[in-house]
């Protein structure tokens, strides 16, 4: 019991302002947190597809840069090799070497070479070699006939038709591009010029950030270019993406992706050249690229924090102010429930909902206190009537007393028919004013009549026939309303059986029919019409109305619809000259079941 009352103490419920206030916060905090992760996302998202297209667009560049260069060699290279003059025909002269026709033939080619490439400095040799061991260079580095058994050599003859680009290593790295020298369709020699390896670095200085790498490879998978920032050695994986073969072959492919590499995000950039088929990748660190993602999103939180701090604030004053009201409409509510009724009245100036109920409840304030008044003047006139009641409980018994005492003196007389008149009396006043049940049996409800008949035979000074036929014995025990058959056979007897004369009858008959229980009263009088049979439903003329009880046929037809509804009541049938029938319809409820007032 003490752990649970600690627990009530230190979590309360929160009231109105620290719902709003909570239900606000939450709110803001969502709404921050959402907007602050899409930017920050669609930042990151950002950065990275700009340095995709700021990467592939200088490769692109790097590659037509490159591609326009080559194309200027391979021009040169065509200019050799279609030089039939200097070239072809000092490759084919029988002139050995250290002759004055070989001084010659070197003079005038190299003045030939010479003027190819005056003017072109990022070109740093050009040479003509012939198959027969005859070379001819401008420029450098030296160049001899040994150049015939190296592996750049055989790939420039075998793929040297249009031209072979290939990258020479040595003291200075190079790239070559050959072409191969034919004549009457036999190949006698090869034209190549070296393209100065500092125009590759320039070209491709592709760098998004310092720890960026670039590699250039050429068709053979070689690697043409590293950046100055690749490692000396790679990993299997790095190596297996630096490498990686080209899906198609022959056209210019771009593509871009995000991969991780020796557990590093990399976002991987691959162009192939459709002229030279060269192929370049870019590997750019995800984390380099978004270091400056990371300062705004640090940027972004410190500034959420400071707005959630005054959204914050905001919420507070704003409950405060919302809640204020409320809080003065409790206070008044706890007073009434200690029983002030007489609190001071705060105004509330609000026109919203809470300045109506503050209406509301003054309103019922006002009520309440009328009705206390009401119940106190209710309360001293109960007093006063039940004074009254105790005063008068000695009429009924001295009025029993009274008629058992002429019964009495009847029977001792040998009177018969005072004796049951008083008797019946008796059993009247006894069923009216000692049984405050609003409920009879059908067989003590049928008692009262006979009761009733014995009295106001004597009336008439001449018989009357009543036949009660009962369907079923059982149906005797159904409840039935207090006092309904009396004003129907009363009705019938000064309505059928005085005007008869002699010959009267009232028959009653007890059925029950789906449940229901219809009792039947016709009498053998002259009849009526169907409007003194509507007359008689809707109201009761003052001749018509029982002496004894003061209820008509209408206030029976009325009770038995108001308790039970539609289409219990009464219902008449008559013709004119032959009878009168009157046809009660109850509910079937034995003894022991509630009625609908009961159940209700």
């Amino acid at each position: 019991m003490r752990f649970a009352a600690l627990r009530h103490k230190l979590s309360p419920k929160p009231g109105i302002q620290g719902k709003i206030f909570i239900a606000f916060g939450l709110l803001s905090l969502f709404s921050i947190v959402t907007v602050t992760s899409i930017i920050y996302l669609n930042m990151r998202e950002t950065i990275k597809q700009n340095a995709i297209t700021s990467v592939a667009d200088s490769i692109r560049q790097a590659d037509e840069s490159l591609n326009h260069m080559f194309e200027e060699i391979d021009r040169l290279n065509t200019v050799a090799v279609t030089n039939k003059n200097t070239v072809i025909d000092i490759l084919l002269s029988p002139s050995e070497e250290i002759s004055y026709e070989w001084f010659q033939e070197q003079k005038r080619i190299n003045e030939f070479l010479s003027g190819l490439i005056d003017y072109k400095p990022y070109i740093t040799r050009i040479a003509v070699i012939g198959l027969n061991g005859k070379v001819f260079f401008t420029g450098g580095p030296w160049i001899d006939r040994n150049f015939l058994q190296t592996k750049a050599m055989d790939y420039m003859l075998n793929h040297g038709d249009r031209h072979a680009y290939f990258k020479q290593e040595g003291s200075t790295d190079v790239i070559s591009v050959g072409r191969v020298i034919r004549y009457n369709k036999e190949s006698i020699g090869v034209v190549m010029v070296d393209l100065n390896y500092d125009f590759i670095r320039s070209t491709y200085g592709v760098k998004p950030t310092a720890d960026s790498v670039l590699y250039v490879l050429d068709e053979q998978m070689e690697l043409v270019y590293p950046s100055g920032a690749a490692p000396a050695s790679l990993s299997p994986q790095m190596l297996s993406t630096v490498y990686a073969h080209p899906q198609l072959a022959g056209t210019a492919v771009q593509e871009a992706a995000e991969q991780k590499i020796d557990g590093k995000s990399y976002i991987v950039v691959s162009r192939r050249s459709g002229d030279t088929g060269w192929i370049t990748r870019a590997l750019v660190p995800l984390d380099s690229l978004l270091s400056e993602s990371v300062k705004v999103r640090n940027l972004m939180i410190e500034v959420s924090v400071i707005v959630f701090a005054a959204v914050l604030l905001g919420a507070l004053q704003m409950s405060s102010r919302t809640t204020l009201h409320i809080r003065r409409l409790k206070t008044m509510m706890m007073r009434v429930k200690d029983g002030n009724l007489s609190f001071p009245r705060m105004g509330m100036d609000s026109k919203d909902e809470i300045g109506e109920l503050y209406t509301v409840f003054i309103s019922m304030i006002d009520d309440l206190q009328r009705l206390m008044q009401d119940i106190r003047i209710s309360e001293q006139a109960k007093r006063e009537a039940e004074l009254t009641a105790l005063q008068a409980q000695i009429r009924p018994h001295f009025l029993y007393n009274t008629l058992n005492t002429i019964k009495y003196l009847a029977k001792l007389n040998d009177v018969p028919n005072i004796e049951e008149v008083s008797g019946s009396l008796i059993e009247l006043m006894r069923g009216v004013l000692g049984n405050s049940s609003e409920f009879l049996t059908l067989r003590e409800e049928l008692d009262y009549m006979n009761c009733y008949v014995s009295i106001v035979k004597y009336k008439y000074m001449e018989p009357i026939s009543v036949q009660v036929q009962v369907e079923d014995d059982d149906l005797l025990e159904c409840r039935v309303l207090k006092l309904m058959l009396q004003p129907i056979v009363e009705n019938a007897i000064l309505h059928g059986v005085v005007p008869a004369a002699k010959g009267g009858l009232i028959l009653i008959r007890v059925y029950g029919e789906c449940g229901d229980l219809f009792i039947e009263i016709m009498d053998n009088g002259p009849g009526m019409s169907q409007e003194t049979m509507q007359q008689l439903l809707e109201s009761v003329k003052e001749g018509s109305a029982s002496r004894f009880s003061g209820i008509g046929v209408r206030n029976v037809h009325e009770r038995i619809s108001r308790m039970y509804g539609e289409p219990y009541g009464i219902r008449l049938f008559s013709e004119e000259a032959l009878y009168t029938k009157v046809v009660i319809r109850f509910p079937e409820i034995r003894r022991d079941e509630p009625s609908a007032k009961e159940a209700g």
